[in-house]
Formats: C-alpha cells, sequence, structure tokens
C-alpha cells in the first residue's frame, strides 16, 4: 500500500518561501536587542546542523544532500508529478507507474534488480501521493554510486512490458479492494470527492476501476514524457554522503534528461473548494467514520504554520490512551468524560494552494450529534478565546514533533525532497522554529477567524449516521449557540 494514501498529513511538513520572513509574525523579532540576541541564538543554532547542500545541474535537476556522516544514507528522486496532473481518462497513471518502476529495464529483469538490491543489503521502495511520485533507496553510504545508478535506470530505462502491465493490473485491483476495507481512507477519498468536485483533487490516487483495466503502454509512457524532466526533478540524499559526490553522480546518470518544454511548464490545475458532503449510509456498521473539514491554504501560505499549531491545539485521541481527562486538548477531555467518540484525529493537509483542515472522529450513532457540537465549539474556541497557555503548549508541542519526525536519514531525506519541490530550498529548523515562536494567541484567534468561523465545511461521513445533523445546520454553526 502506497505510503501517500496515509492522507492525514503529519505535523512539522508545513515550511514558508524565503519571502515570507518579512511576514507579520516575525515582526516582533526584527527590533531593538531581541533583533540581536534572536540572531546569536540563531548562529549558534546552526553552526550545530548539517547543511542541506543545493545544486542545480543545467537540465534543471536539483541535487540536495545533507551529510550527517552515518554509515548508511537514502537517496532518492522526488518529482513533482502526482495524480493531480492526470485527467479522468488516465486517472490512476502515476501509481500504475509506480508498480512498473521494479518490474524491470533494459538493463536489469526484475530478478536482477530484486537479486542486486538483496546483495546490497539495500531497500527500495516507492509511493505515489496527489502531487507527487517518489522512488528511493535504503543502502550502506559505500553504495550510494550504484544505488544512484539503480534508480537513474528505473525512471529512465524502465521497460514497460505488456505482460508485466497484465499481471500489475490486477495487482492493483486487488490493492483497490484492500483500501475499500480501510474505512478512514474511503472516508478521506470521499472527502476530497466533495471538497474538490470535479477537479483533479478530488479523484483518488489509485482511480477507478474502469481506468484501471484499460490503462495502457502507450498511456505510461506518455505520463513519463510529460512530467519525467530535470526542471520537476530533485535527487535527495541524507545520511553519509558526500555532495560533490552526488553531483557528479547525477551530472553522469540524469544529465541526459530533457530539461525543457515545448511551452511553459505544466501548472497544477486549479481545485476550487466546495463547502457540501457525502454522506454514505449503513445502519449494519456499529460505528459512524465521520471528517469535517474547511478550506485551508498551500504549503508556502503565511497562514501555514498558525493553521499547524491550530491544528495541534486540537489534538488527537483514542480510547487506548490513559490519562483522556488529564490531556492539554480539551477536545480530548470533554470526548473522554463524555464518552463522546472511540477516536478522533485533527489534521492539516496541504497542497501547492489549497488544503484540507479538519478532524476526523469514529463514534456510536447515539453520540454524533454531541461530538459534532463539541468539535465546534473547540473550532469556535480557536477563533475567539484560545489562551497564551494553550498556544505556549501547542508550539513546543509541535516542535517536538517535528524534531521526531526527522529521526534517521530516511524521513530527513524526504523532508529535503519534499521543501525542496515546494519551496526550491531547504527551510532550517532554527528558522521554522523562530517562525513558530513568533506566533501568539492573537494570531492564532485571526488566522482561524479567517478561515474557520462561518465557512462552509466540506463533510464525508459513513455508517449509522442517521443522528449526523443536517448539512445547513453544521453549515450555520448553531451549535457553537448552545449552551
Amino acid at each position: 500500500m502506497a505510503a501517500s494514501l496515509r492522507l492525514l498529513a503529519s505535523v512539522g511538513n508545513g515550511f514558508l518561501r524565503r519571502s515570507l520572513l518579512e511576514n507579520n509574525y516575525l515582526a516582533r523579532f526584527t527590533a531593538g536587542p531581541r533583533r540581536l540576541l534572536t540572531a546569536q541564538a540563531t548562529h549558534h543554532v546552526a553552526l550545530n546542523v548539517p547543511e542541506t547542500k543545493v545544486t542545480a545541474l543545467e537540465n534543471g535537476l536539483r541535487v540536495a544532500s545533507e551529510d550527517s556522516g552515518l554509515s548508511t544514507c537514502t537517496v532518492g528522486l522526488w518529482i513533482d508529478a502526482g495524480s493531480r496532473y492526470e485527467n479522468e481518462r488516465n486517472n490512476g497513471t502515476a501509481h500504475f507507474l509506480e508498480h512498473m518502476a521494479f518490474k524491470g529495464t533494459r538493463k536489469r529483469s526484475q530478478l536482477d534488480l530484486e537479486l542486486e538490491i538483496e546483495n546490497m543489503g539495500a531497500h527500495l521502495n516507492a509511493y505515489t501521493s496527489r502531487e507527487q511520485t517518489v522512488y528511493y533507496a535504503k543502502a550502506f553510504s559505500k553504495d550510494l554510486p550504484r544505488a544512484v545508478e539503480i534508480l537513474a535506470d528505473i525512471i529512465q530505462n524502465s521497460r514497460l512490458g505488456e505482460a508485466e502491465i497484465e499481471r500489475e493490473r490486477g495487482v492493483i485491483l486487488r490493492e483497490m479492494q484492500e483500501v475499500e476495507t480501510n474505512l478512514q481512507e474511503v472516508v478521506f477519498d470521499y472527502l476530497h470527492a466533495t471538497a474538490y468536485q470535479t477537479t483533479a483533487l478530488g479523484r483518488t490516487i489509485l482511480g477507478p476501476t474502469e481506468n484501471i483495466k484499460t490503462i495502457n503502454r502507450g498511456d505510461l509512457v506518455e505520463y513519463i514524457t510529460s512530467h519525467y524532466k530535470g526542471p520537476r526533478i530533485v535527487l535527495a540524499a541524507a545520511g553519509g554522503v558526500s555532495h560533490t559526490e552526488l553531483i557528479d553522480l547525477a551530472k553522469y546518470h540524469f544529465g541526459q534528461l530533457v530539461g525543457r518544454y515545448d511551452s511553459d511548464a505544466p501548472a497544477p490545475p486549479a481545485c476550487p473548494f466546495t463547502g457540501s458532503e457525502i454522506r454514505v449510509r449503513d445502519d449494519k456498521m456499529p460505528l459512524a467514520h465521520i471528517a469535517i473539514a474547511v478550506e485551508a491554504v498551500g504549503w508556502s501560505h503565511p497562514d501555514t504554520i498558525p493553521l499547524m499549531v491550530a491544528n495541534t491545539l486540537i489534538g488527537n485521541w483514542d480510547r487506548s490512551f490513559g490519562g483522556g481527562v488529564n490531556l492539554s486538548s480539551k477536545l480530548a477531555q470533554m470526548a473522554c468524560q463524555g464518552n463522546l467518540c472511540h477516536s478522533f484525529q485533527s489534521f492539516n493537509t496541504c497542497y501547492t494552494d489549497t488544503g484540507l483542515w479538519g478532524l476526523y472522529m469514529v463514534c456510536e450513532p447515539g453520540t454524533i450529534d454531541d461530538m459534532m457540537r463539541f468539535t465546534q465549539k473547540e473550532w469556535m474556541s480557536l477563533c475567539t478565546s484560545v489562551t497564551e497557555g494553550e498556544v505556549a503548549r501547542a508550539k513546543n508541542l509541535l516542535k517536538t514533533n517535528m524534531l521526531l519526525h526527522l529521526d534517521g536519514s530516511t524521513p530527513i531525506c524526504e523532508d529535503i525532497g519534499r521543501q525542496m519541490l515546494c519551496y526550491s530550498r531547504r527551510i532550517p529548523l532554527h528558522e521554522l522554529e523562530t517562525r513558530i515562536d513568533a506566533i501568539d494567541a492573537a494570531t492564532i484567534k485571526d488566522v482561524c477567524t479567517k478561515h474557520i468561523f462561518d465557512k462552509a465545511p466540506a463533510i464525508a461521513a459513513i455508517g449509522p449516521i442517521e443522528q449526523l445533523p443536517d448539512y445547513n445546520q453544521i453549515r450555520s454553526g448553531m451549535f457553537w449557540m448552545r449552551s
């Protein structure tokens, strides 16, 4: 199952462009003695963090790496192409290509590829998301040249044989059946379908069954030819890697990649948000699975980090947690005390120019009304009454989660590749921490009022949902006014 199908974005993934250094949230750090202290602290921290080095080749491909001196490394190709660049006819092609990546090249059969990776003690994987496709390898640092050569062979010389295509067609159809049993996956696909109606973001990553049965070699070749070009690819590496060596490998193995388009490079198709809902009522199911979200912002928007702090303020909870009544999240306290749900999880999913900010919950039929009411009540509190203490605690938790997320060469490499595609640079941790520290309760109130208060949400629900309030009731925010 492709990692990208886990649609909940992890906290700590939101970074801003260099131009946002002058935004309002940092203004207080640019005056008087505090400016000097901040600069000194930033300089001190920077000395202890490995530098992320970036180099662009003549064809536009970018090479980015961080050398931490480990005996192992992760190297991968981050490609600015996912299901968002598909249409109704070829929806599912990007994911199909991911499956075909390891089925043999003109130099290696599938067996040869598998044996070579296994004999190296390496790990080869790939995943597809709505906006990106990723191929990466984990190996010993001494095997970096072989890992890069294998990745280059995979994306430039895949055989795409008819027999392999037919075999993978069946594999993907079985994968689709497995996804349908994961109700969280299904709910989030429905949420995208209703939030981004008739647009590319509203389609699933796997594509419809009809497309999987008809996608052919020509479709795969056309997708590669259209999107796998130098300016849209980043070769990222972390661990025990030499940037100079990585540049030489990139020039040798990727120097022949096409670097120009006949016209302008294709931009992501517009995907406007629509406040709406999808309800699939099934009273035979024991629990209701519900997601509610408002439109958020893209990665580079100045409101991204405040919304991430707000997302952390709402938090998550599960019945298996201990001490629910003592958690900092007010919604978790109420969910535990009132037995309102089995679990809930806040999310902040970002794309290039839009996003979804909301909550996913699993409830028994009789508690849906109350859970929805308290959820909206907490959303309103973010707009009106959040305190400095609550914001400070959420900021600390967000920073902790970000640092824990970057534990190992693979998540660091992923962080480098994703940021290079989103912002054309790697944002230093001390800079991001400074931006988080600059947020206060007033910032949270202003940003949440802008994006949450009186906004039409998108809702997706599956199960015994008879007691889910009418959409217009939710839209009107009437539950915020209850005692």
